[in-house]
């Protein structure tokens, strides 16, 4: 088992390991004052994993309470929202009961957004099932529900007190689900550079982050650990966390969230390099690299959305200020620069990134 702690407003460590899942009951009783969990989840994760983990809850003496939702950024939304603080209520929760989060960024998310909402704060523990929430979703303390103008358009910054990665979770995931969660490994491994980024490039593919999971899982908490404790509410350097992100938000939005989230990224990060490369931002040697570390790993590199479809998604981003938006530029692995680009400019970054 892997342990790493982060020094947050509110401190808790996250494991990593095989079996945790069982862990939850004990490990979720040694909060102070909890007597009641809420387990929150959707229905495919649920089916898999929401007895034994309500399981572990009873057997450390918890009383359990469930909500269940069906699977999809579709039902990360206001109305499902409100549905959870309903089924709280009626569970008779109180503020120092918490919620679990039992699944991946979307259950994570809607989860933490309820928590730090209910009774204007309640503790929750995130569970993350898929390699996306493992390495990056779970820990940091962003929390939000989408609106259908925009993704994470309305949440808050709330911190777990627990995060439990069972890496045995990750077994049952799908394909396109796990080289999802590759594509944000990538993107750690562009941040970072150095040797996880030299680590992947040896990987043949999905294959070998599957075969180091626990190490590259907690290589990836580490990074945003950094970042999360430099800068927690997101005003400075760990805006840089954003790499891909912009462009691949756009292309995500537009496919209806059917474009996993690790995929549009890694399309994003391969748009935005272009463009640095194109612009002298970014040495050519770094596109290079990255296009063949997607390739390698099946991911996707380019946009199938037209310049005039995304700007319009991308100026509701939530990163956009004054007319302005934040563009997180790579130059080589393990250095990355913000440009401040004016919103009509960016039609000329998306030409240079390859987007017609």
């Amino acid at each position: 088992m892997k342990t790493v702690h982060i020094d947050a407003s509110a401190a808790y460590d996250v494991l990593i390991g095989d079996g945790l899942l069982d862990e939850l009951g004990t490990r979720a009783a040694s909060l102070p004052g909890v007597r009641k969990v809420l387990l929150v989840s959707d229905d495919t994760v649920f089916a898999l994993y929401g007895e034994r983990a309500a399981e572990s809850l009873r057997k450390a003496g918890l009383d359990v309470a469930t909500f269940v939702f069906p699977h999809g950024e579709a039902f990360k939304n206001l109305e499902v929202y409100g549905e959870l603080l309903e089924a709280a209520l009626a569970a008779g929760m109180t503020r120092t009961d918490a919620f679990a989060a039992l699944g991946g960024g979307v259950v994570g998310d809607l989860t933490g957004f309820a928590a730090a909402t209910f009774k204007r704060g309640i503790r929750f523990i995130q569970l993350p099932t898929t390699l996306l929430s493992a390495a990056d979703a779970s820990v940091g303390g962003k929390t939000a529900v989408d609106l259908p103008g925009g993704k994470n358009q309305v949440g808050a910054f709330h911190q777990p007190a627990l995060v439990l990665c069972d890496t045995h979770t990750l077994a049952t995931l799908p394909e396109a689900q796990f080289l999802s969660g590759c594509g944000e490994v990538i993107k750690y491994a562009m941040l970072a550079g150095g040797e996880l980024f030299e680590t992947l490039c040896s990987f043949d593919g999905a294959d070998g982050i599957a075969a180091h999971l626990e190490d590259v899982i907690r290589r990836c908490v580490e990074l945003k650990r950094d970042y999360v404790q430099a800068d927690e509410f997101d005003t400075g350097v760990r805006m840089l966390l954003n790499l891909g992100h912009t462009f691949g938000h756009g292309a995500e939005a537009l496919s209806g969230y059917k474009l996993p989230h690790g995929c549009a990224v890694a399309a994003g990060m391969a748009v935005i390099t272009r463009a640095a490369a194109a612009r002298g931002y970014c040495e050519p040697e770094t596109l290079r690299r990255l296009l063949t570390l997607l390739e390698r790993f099946g991911l996707p590199a380019s946009i199938p959305y037209s310049a005039e479809e995304l700007l319009p998604v991308i100026r509701g981003d939530k990163k956009a200020a004054g007319g302005n938006i934040r563009l997180i530029v790579p130059e080589v692995p393990g250095r990355v620069r913000a440009l401040t680009v004016a919103i009509p400019d960016l039609a000329g970054w998306l030409r240079d990134g390859g987007v017609l």
